[in-house]
């Protein structure tokens, strides 16, 4: 792809930052007038046939104009982009609304300032706590085959999940169950039961096996959470897109993304392994929901270390230029609030 002349980069270009600006499909005839090339329309045609043929943009069935791919928008990011930096006295007013006060109004702070400054979703992954230990297990029947579980953990929290099982368990099983965990486990990790229980398992009667075996699991992806969280703001902005208000059963699956979180956290915390700004386009998230979005990542330290990740949600066609400048200095005022308060 780098291959692309010189002729073909400039219009791809001048395509995609008018695409940005109007929202309008770009035509051939607009094309020649904004770049600045002394070429006729029939000849922009053909150059934007052979960038449609590459898959870098396309045609729009009720228009004659063309508008760029996630794979034009990636190429536009990665070899076209000229991001311009912040000015120092905008940097200094950022700076002022992150105060290094009391860290947790510090990620609501940052998760806030990323939705203003970008008028899109702002978001912030908050550092992780330290292992959820748990003070007690609690199972109720609700039906033949579906069970409450209550786990209350040792810092207060209470997680309710349901566990389907294969068979019926009487109330006196639950309860030889509850009194088992809450015994033998109370005040360890999930980790830690993890490892204990799968040895005593050999130990209980089989027909026990798979009540424990589920309650483990579910524990587990409840104590992920617990131990991970984000702060997000500006969800509604996201309503005030065309193109993504356009399609509404697609938004109302971005927002049950937001509430479900396990998902778009991970996809956050790959910024934490990478060095400085990530940028997810499309389906490059590997998140259906986030096929028509772009992510803006970056990690945020403290004291030296990555702890968490800021990042933007926005749609594909967004002024890249603008946005990442934003997200990366957002990140690096967290780390100084955040080192400046330990």
């Amino acid at each position: 792809m780098n291959s692309l002349d010189s002729r073909s980069q400039i219009l791809l270009k001048t395509l995609i930052e008018r695409y940005i600006a109007d929202g309008q499909p770009v035509g051939s005839r607009a094309l020649s007038r904004f770049s600045g090339l002394e070429l006729s329309p029939a000849t922009v045609r053909n150059v934007m046939s052979d960038l449609e043929e590459l898959g870098l943009i396309a045609s729009p069935h009720t228009s004659a104009g063309r508008i760029p791919t996630a794979l034009g928008y990636r190429f536009f990011v990665d070899s076209l982009l000229t991001v311009q930096p912040l000015d120092t006295t905008r940097v200094h007013e950022l700076k002022g609304q992150l105060q290094p006060d009391q860290p947790q109004r510090l990620l609501n702070s940052a998760s806030h300032l990323l939705s203003n400054l970008t008028q899109f979703a702002g978001i912030v992954v908050a550092p992780r706590k330290d292992a959820v230990r748990i003070r007690q297990f609690e199972f109720i029947s609700l039906s033949e085959n579906r069970i409450l579980l209550i786990i209350v953990t040792t810092a207060g929290d209470v997680q309710n999940r349901i566990l389907m099982t294969r068979r019926a368990y009487s109330a006196s099983e639950l309860s030889s169950a509850a009194t088992y965990l809450n015994e033998h486990l109370a005040g360890l990790s999930f980790d830690e039961i993890r490892r204990r229980i799968m040895d005593e398992l050999r130990q209980l009667r089989s027909d026990m096996t798979e009540l424990m075996t589920a309650t483990v699991d579910a524990g587990s992806a409840a104590a992920e959470e617990t131990a991970t969280r984000y702060v997000i703001s500006g969800e509604t902005n996201l309503l005030d897109i065309e193109d993504l208000s356009s399609n509404m059963s697609r938004l109302r699956e971005l927002f049950k993304l937001f509430e479900q979180r396990t998902s778009l956290v991970q996809l956050l915390e790959l910024s934490n392994k990478a060095d400085g700004v990530q940028i997810f386009i499309g389906g490059e998230s590997g998140l259906a929901p986030l096929d028509a979005c772009s992510v803006i990542t970056a990690p945020y330290e403290v004291n030296g270390q990555i702890v968490g990740s800021v990042g933007v949600i926005g749609p594909t066609r967004m002024a890249y230029d603008r946005v990442i400048p934003i997200v990366d200095i957002t990140a690096r005022l967290l780390s100084n609030a955040l080192s400046s308060n330990n």
